[in-house]
């Protein structure tokens, strides 16, 4: 393809709603890296390397080298949060990188103060948030979609991308106001409750042409009034939920088993958190959206009803417990219970010991970078190819989601080489060896 993408000419604006753990464990860790500090491990843009043309060529280029992206020295950062603390203290409160780090940067960080937020604490309800806009639904709009122009002309940027580092809202359904762009118009001037505040910072973006990931399992842009607003714009959209840990780890291993016809009878997770995420998810209203995302990774990638006699009978189970002393350490616990040959038992224990936000961050930051590729390329709507890095992947209606982390990674790849004007890559290989034999 290769037609007509835009050059990353000028400053990007990263606009974060939601200053807490991941948001300031992302814009420290990037500050530092620009600084020669640290690296960016874990960003498939940064540290990651693709594979072009035939095996016998040796083209494995980083990605960043291959594909057009904003550089991190071009990121302007900004964002919006419930409490007023800046980057600096908001970092130094979640506890998640150390003081000296976070020290070589405090200049850079101590600048970058939140804008008030959109809140409703109907969403949040184990959040007080002092530092909030007022107004109806539409009035909020309005005065997102201004914070985001004043942030464009302030900081003289090119483009901007939102993408979502807030809490997970409590879980609730699409219904009648969000069937439509003009029933959801309506919906924000009638001040409907319905209308969650992750969707007043989406409806802002996409109404500026500004494309927009979600990194929680909420609702957001997983309605058709939001998905028609992307495509009236020509803007690109992601969603749910940051693939971090204990998924992380079941979409790596559950392909692994699927794909030797191993079967599983039961698979229990819990996990422990501390962190401003896990204090949210304290309440069964919102650990009701956080389960929904996560339970249904598996069904995804076993697909039980074709694969009955393996998965049929799966029991499936998820706890999240928060637990202050662990911070942002999050642990999570698997037990998996499973059968071979002969229908003989056996078991995998997994004991993951992980930092949520140093996951998230690099996620976040690749979400950001291909969003603004993907605007300048021209691609607009569900942008299913970045389903690598989410949870619960969006898709069109009616198409069923890929969780297998291996076949989205093959998705993204060849989504880059065909915009790029590189051969897709099937890994099939039949073509080496039937060279081999017509040369003797």
């Amino acid at each position: 393809m290769k037609s007509n993408i835009k050059p990353a000419e000028g400053k990007l604006g990263i606009l974060l709603p939601g200053l807490g753990a991941v948001a300031t464990t992302l814009i420290a860790g990037v500050e530092a890296v620009k600084k020669g500090l640290a690296e960016p491990i874990g960003s498939l843009t940064q540290m990651g390397t693709i594979r072009l043309g035939k095996r016998t060529e040796n083209r494995r280029p980083k990605v960043k080298d291959f594909v057009p992206l904003a550089d991190l020295n071009d990121i302007v950062w900004g964002g919006w949060d419930v409490f007023e603390d800046n980057v600096y203290e908001s970092a130094m409160n979640a506890k998640v990188l150390d003081a000296g780090l976070l020290n070589s940067v405090k200049d850079e960080l101590q600048k970058i103060k939140p804008m008030k937020a959109a809140f409703d604490k109907n969403y949040a309800k184990n959040l007080t948030g002092t530092h909030v806009k007022t107004g109806t639904r539409y009035e909020l709009a309005q005065q997102v979609i201004a914070d985001i122009q004043n942030f464009k002309e302030a900081n003289d940027l090119e483009r901007v991308v939102l993408v979502w580092c807030g809490s997970t809202e409590i879980y609730y359904e699409a219904s009648d106001v969000h069937t439509t762009l003009d029933k959801f118009e309506a919906g924000l001037k009638a001040d409907d409750k319905l209308i969650a505040p992750s969707m007043i910072y989406a409806y802002a973006a996409l109404k500026l042409g500004i494309p927009f990931a979600n990194g929680a399992p909420n609702l957001t842009v997983d309605i058709p009034a939001l998905i028609d607003l992307a495509r009236e714009t020509n803007t690109p959209i992601a969603g749910k939920d940051f693939k971090t840990g204990q998924t992380l780890m079941k979409t790596v291993l559950a392909p692994g088993l699927a794909a030797r016809s191993l079967g599983v009878s039961g698979w229990f997770s819990t996990n422990i958190l501390g962190n401003r995420d896990g204090l949210v998810l304290d309440d069964p209203d919102n650990f009701k959206t956080k389960e929904v995302s996560k339970l249904g990774v598996l069904e995804d990638i076993f697909k039980p009803e074709e694969n009955p006699e393996l998965y049929g009978d799966i029991y499936h189970k998820i706890r999240i417990n928060y637990y202050p002393p662990h911070g942002d350490n999050k642990e999570s616990w698997d037990n998996i219970d499973i059968f071979g040959w002969l229908g003989y038992k056996m078991q995998i224990k997994i004991n993951f010991l992980c930092r949520d936000s140093i996951l998230a961050a690099p996620i976040a930051l690749d979400l950001a970078l291909f969003s603004d590729f993907a605007k300048r390329a021209g691609m607009s709507g569900i942008q299913e190819w970045l389903s690598f890095y989410l949870k619960s992947p969006q898709t069109a209606p009616g198409l069923p989601a890929e969780s297998d982390i291996f076949k989205q990674l093959i998705k993204l790849e060849n989504t880059l080489r065909y915009l790029m004007g590189e051969d897709l890559i099937t890994h099939l290989g039949l073509d080496y060896y039937e060279e081999l034999v017509e040369a003797k």
